[in-house]
């Protein structure tokens, strides 16, 4: 299984032809999403109609959901990485999520794409 970052999402929506030859290289079914990332997609619907679309393409994703370890690790990601590399809580939930479940995360930073192993 690999976890998708947001980030990534939005360039599949912005039809980045990059992005979705690695996604198919994965595997759709391989492809697994954290509750952060569907927060973070539907927070950034600009009306209904989009929305409804983001929703039902997220339907058929797996989620992992957050639990007590993920918000503990998350914490201290942020109190590691957030002067040094600013990273935020959404990010520390994504990477903790990954970490915790010892699955590959899969983001893109500066338009540079990364698969991070676990």
């Amino acid at each position: 299984m690999v976890l998708c970052d947001t980030n990534i999402f939005i360039e599949i929506y912005r039809r980045n032809a990059a992005v979705r030859t690695t996604l198919e290289k994965i595997g759709y079914d391989n492809i697994i999403i954290s509750d952060v990332t569907r927060a973070e997609l539907f927070y950034g619907a600009i009306n209904k109609i989009e929305l409804s679309k983001i929703r039902n393409d997220l339907n058929k994703i797996p989620v992992l959901h957050i639990d007590t370890s993920i918000s503990e690790m998350a914490v201290n990601l942020v109190e590691q990485y957030c002067l040094s590399h600013k990273m935020d809580l959404e990010d520390a939930l994504i990477a903790a999520t990954a970490i915790l479940n010892q699955i590959e995360l899969y983001t893109s930073m500066s338009r540079i794409l990364f698969l991070f192993p676990a």
